[in-house]
């Protein structure tokens, strides 16, 4: 891997490496600090290292977690530029080997998958569905009038608990009860018919 040379005059990443030795003592406000500093140089090292543009801001923010993570490795003797930019690097290599298996994996064809036909969407799938559609329907008129109730709003219309019981003047644990049983009523008639 080649040497990545700082962007940073010797000043500056000796500014960077006293911030991060303050850092590594505690000063919460010298961290802040150089990691907002650093970020246009991370950017730069990643983009270099051919991250595509839409994903740069992904790759900084994996860089800045693991130079959290490493912080305490950190030696501040040495350019914490050229640190930095070796962490940058990597992330930045991984995310690229990362995307490369992906882009292998995952082929996106807007007209394949618009022309694609679902091998389920047979008419005897669809007479199936029609039929377990009024079975259901069925199966929940058959229910006693509470549970009948909690079911259609709870389940079929979504409310929450409270909207149902400021619109049935039920308790919540009424209907919670009733849509329990309605769903354990439910469930051993299907269960049993399968």
């Amino acid at each position: 891997m080649e040497r990545v040379t700082p962007a940073r005059s010797t000043s500056a990443d000796a500014a960077w490496s006293a911030l991060m030795a303050a850092a590594q003592n505690g000063d919460r406000a010298a961290y802040e600090r150089l990691l907002g500093d650093c970020i246009p140089h991370v950017k730069r090292v990643v983009r270099r290292t051919g991250v595509r543009p839409e994903s740069v801001d992904d790759v900084v923010q994996d860089v800045l977690v693991t130079v959290h993570r490493a912080r305490a490795t950190y030696d501040p003797t040495r350019s914490f530029a050229n640190w930095l930019s070796a962490i940058a690097q990597r992330r930045a290599i991984d995310h690229l080997r990362h995307r490369g298996r992906q882009d292998r994996r995952e082929v996106f064809d807007e007209l394949s998958y618009e022309s694609y036909p679902d091998a389920g969407a047979t008419p005897e799938a669809a007479l199936d569905g029609e039929d377990r559609g009024r079975d259901i329907r069925l199966a929940v008129a058959a229910l006693s009038p509470g549970q009948r109730e909690a079911v259609e709003l709870l389940a079929i219309r979504q409310r929450s608990l409270g909207e149902a019981a400021a619109e049935t003047g039920k308790t919540k644990v009424a209907l919670k009860v009733n849509l329990h049983r309605a769903l354990k009523t439910l469930r051993a008639r299907f269960e049993g018919s399968e």
